[in-house]
Formats: structure tokens, C-alpha cells, sequence
């Protein structure tokens, strides 16, 4: 029989890994995506969307389509599926990995003001800047709504969802963007501080350096911990070492 992986996915680490996987002879790969991306672009192998109903809908997924490993390659703050995946992990007896790329490390020259929620990003800002461009994501402004004395550029591949600050400039883009592309945005906005959760990797990192040349400082989110004895790695290579497959 056939070796099934099940990737919850989304991120460019899922991606990596579904390519890889779905190439290797004799194994079955499955992508699972929340849905919140209308067009995710293409995945290799099987890709199915929408939630499980919570844990224990998804271990009840895991023995219905015989799921040989569970891979969890969501994003960083993603603290409800992973909590989720976990306990279906350990319902299931399914073995079970996060593949999670490390965080982002400041420099001797970063202004960087680390807090542990969105709240507290938001209870910072006023005392760092009046413009602000807001990274978070699309869905969780709801926590800055209440600022109405401050101008937010958002920058989103899809329009955000409301509630959010009265006053909000909403860019549509999809990245990767260059540092260029970054410090040219923070210099035609007026950017005085930038709030950004730690989601490592570099396909977003050029904003931190772009900040960090024009000596803005920037309010990092730190990431939530990792539910007790889960099995992390860092890259697509450390995940096939922990599948075992990391032969052609």
C-alpha cells in the first residue's frame, strides 16, 4: 500500500514539500487548505479545502483516509490547527511533525519592540509613530480598530475584513517583494513604525530590512509556543529526514 501524507499547508514550506512528495514513487500526498485564499495557486498532488470540524474531525479524517504521517506546515500563528493537529495526532497514533521555518533574528542596527499578543502591538503604537504600516494579515485588525487617532496602510492579496481603524489605506499585492519595493513604500507613505508578526523566512523578510535602513523602529509579534511534544523542523529537507524518505 501506498504511503499517505497529509500536509496542512498554505505556506511556500507546504508547497516545497507537496512537490517533492508528489514525485516520489508510490507515495500519496494530500494538501489541506483553510480556504481563506480564493485563488491559491496550483499545489502538486491531491489538494483538498476547508476545515475538519476540530480535532477530532480530523482524526477522524486521518483513519478514514488511511494517513500514514501528518505534516504540519501551516503558518506560524496558525495556534488553532496546530493545537488541533496535535491531539489528532495523538488520538490517531498517526505520526506527526511541524515544519516550521525559524523566526526572524534582530541585527545590532533594528529598532525592534517585541510583544506577545496583537493587543499589545496595538497598545504600543502610540508612543512609536502616527503612520503606521500593519503586516499582521487581513484578518486580524479588529485588535487596531479602536486607534482612531492613527493612519494604517495594509498592505493584502485580498481586501481585509472589517472591523478596522477608521483611518486605512489598503494596498493590494501579492509578494515576494524586493527591499527596493519596500523602503519605496515606506517612504511615499510617511511609514514612522512598522508592526509585523515573526513569520520568518525570507520571502517577506525585505520590509524588516528596509526599516531597519531608515531607522524605523518595528513592532515584532512573537510566535505562540508549540503545543508539548510535537516534533518541529525548520526546512523541507528536515522533513523528509524525519518521513524517512529523503532518497529519490
Amino acid at each position: 500500500m501506498s504511503p499517505h501524507v497529509l500536509i496542512l499547508g498554505g505556506t511556500t514550506e507546504a508547497r516545497e514539500l507537496a512537490a517533492v512528495l508528489a514525485g516520489r514513487p508510490g507515495v500519496r500526498v494530500t494538501t489541506s487548505l483553510a480556504g481563506r485564499v480564493a485563488r491559491p495557486g496550483a499545489i502538486a498532488g491531491e489538494v483538498r479545502v476547508g476545515g475538519f470540524g476540530g480535532a477530532e474531525g480530523l482524526a477522524d479524517w486521518l483513519r478514514e483516509e488511511h494517513v500514514d504521517a501528518l505534516v504540519d506546515a501551516t503558518h506560524p500563528f496558525a495556534r488553532a490547527i496546530t493545537a488541533n493537529a496535535a491531539r489528532a495526532a495523538a488520538v490517531t497514533g498517526v505520526p506527526s511533525l511541524v515544519l516550521r521555518r525559524p523566526g526572524w533574528r534582530p541585527g545590532p542596527r533594528d529598532r525592534w519592540h517585541l510583544v506577545d499578543s496583537l493587543a499589545e502591538a496595538a497598545e504600543s503604537l502610540p508612543g512609536l509613530g502616527r503612520r503606521v504600516f500593519l503586516t499582521t494579515g487581513r484578518m486580524e485588525l479588529a485588535a487596531f480598530a479602536h486607534l482612531t487617532d492613527l493612519h494604517f496602510v495594509v498592505r493584502s492579496v485580498e481586501p481585509p475584513e472589517a472591523p478596522m481603524p477608521p483611518h486605512t489605506e489598503v494596498i493590494l499585492a501579492r509578494g515576494p517583494f524586493t527591499v527596493a519595493d519596500e523602503s519605496a513604500l515606506l517612504h511615499d507613505h510617511r511609514i514612522d513604525v512598522l508592526v509585523t508578526k515573526d513569520s520568518g523566512g525570507a520571502a517577506t523578510a525585505a520590509k524588516l530590512t528596509a526599516a531597519r535602513e531608515l531607522s524605523l523602529p518595528v513592532v515584532v509579534v512573537r510566535r505562540p509556543p508549540l503545543p508539548a511534544g510535537v516534533t518541529e523542523v525548520p526546512d523541507v529537507a528536515g522533513a523528509l529526514r524525519r518521513l524517512e524518505l529523503t532518497s529519490p
